[in-house]
Formats: C-alpha cells, structure tokens, sequence
C-alpha cells in the first residue's frame, strides 16, 4: 500500500491545481459587473426541499473521492476527468465574468438540522456565479469519467449514478441554481470531456507512433 501511495503521490498532487484555480471564484461571486436572471416558469414549480442541502455538501467529497479512485485504478481516465474539470472550472469563470446571473433563494425558516445546513451554505457562497452550475459539471465530468474508465463495473456505477443524481437535483431543491444552469452545465461538460479525450487519445497515437519510428531507425542504423 505504501509503494503505491508513492507512485501516486506526484499524480495526486495535481489537484492541488483545483483550489489554485477557485481563488478565482470569490472574486467574482458578485453583482459588480450587472447581473441577469434566467429563471423559468418550470423553475418557480420545483419545490424547495431542506433535506436536499445534504447531497449538495457531499459533492465535496464525492469528487475529490472519485478522483482519487480512479487515479489509484485508471491513471489515464483520471487524467482525462482531471483536465476537463480544471478546464470546466475555467471556462465557467469565463463565462461568469461576462455573463453573471443570479438565483432568488427563499426565506428559509426553522432550527432543524436541514435549515441550518442550507442556512451555512446560503451564507458562505452568495447568489452569483450560477451559470452553469458547477456543482453539476463537475458531478458530470465525474459520472463521464468513470462510465468511460476500464474499471467501471455494476457496484461503483450504481454508486456514481445515485450520489452523483442526487447532487446534480440538489442545485434545484434547495434552490442554489435553475434549471438552465444544470442544462448547459452537463452539455458543456460532455463538450469538454469528450475534446479532452480526444486530444489526449491523439497524443498517444502520437507517441506511438513516434516511439516506433525511433525503434525501426535505431534497428537500421545497427
């Protein structure tokens, strides 16, 4: 366990790029730059539901977790999941600092457990920066990433989709996002995981190649 704890170290240490790129987000999660409201009327149906703030809390875990998962399993498909995340992290601050939207939240009442979970999340992380949810691409990126690794199987599938479901419908039950936000949080991040695939599958062909190349030259200077 220990040797392979080392070999995974460096590989690990990767996602210290995560929290490097989120000092972005405080920076922008404001109204300084105008700010829009893209809420529908299927949004003002969806009821808020307090129990909901539990999932949300766990998509922490759950992608630092799964990361680490497939970085131990399936190096390849944990680089891929690695970039795109990083990519989708940029590409929606991008997005935030041109297009910054907002979530009407409502009062939320009660001493229950509930209430004081969705009460600590209201008060750490203001109404902006919604559009897409990042709760939902990077939930996305994860559920991608373990559906195209080789160690996917019935048991962490099931997991990933469950977990990964409830986080994703959290973003609308306890109203941190709408509707449009999860929509084209997941159609962007099945843009940029499948170009991350792609370009990282050509670089290997690539690599291949130019390893082959290299052999066959030094066989016929020998």
């Amino acid at each position: 366990m220990g040797n392979k704890l080392k070999q995974n170290l460096i590989p690990l240490s990767l996602m210290l790029i995560i929290p490097i790129v989120n000092i972005v987000y405080p920076l922008l999660n404001n109204n300084n730059r105008g700010v829009s409201t893209i809420i529908t009327k299927i949004d003002t149906m969806v009821p808020f539901i307090k129990a909901f703030s539990v999932p949300y809390m766990a998509w922490y875990p759950f992608v630092i977790l799964y990361l680490v998962y497939l970085c131990f399993n399936d190096r390849k498909t944990y680089y891929k999941s690695l970039t795109s995340l990083i990519l989708s992290l940029i590409v929606c601050y991008i997005i935030f600092f041109f297009f910054q939207t907002t979530v009407p939240r409502p009062q939320v009442q009660g001493n229950d457990l509930f209430s004081k979970i969705v009460m600590f999340i209201y008060k750490t992380d203001k109404p902006f920066n919604a559009f897409p949810s990042i709760h939902v691409i990077t939930t996305y990126i994860v559920m991608r990433g373990i559906y195209s690794s080789k160690v996917r199987d019935s048991i962490n599938m099931t997991v990933v989709i469950i977990v990964g479901m409830l986080i994703i419908f959290s973003t609308q039950f306890i109203k941190q996002h709408v509707i449009l936000d999860l929509t084209f949080a997941i159609l962007l991040g099945e843009v940029i995981y499948n170009i991350v695939d792609y370009s990282m599958e050509m670089i290997l062909k690539w690599r291949k190649k130019r390893s082959s190349l290299l052999m066959m030259r030094k066989k016929l200077e020998t």
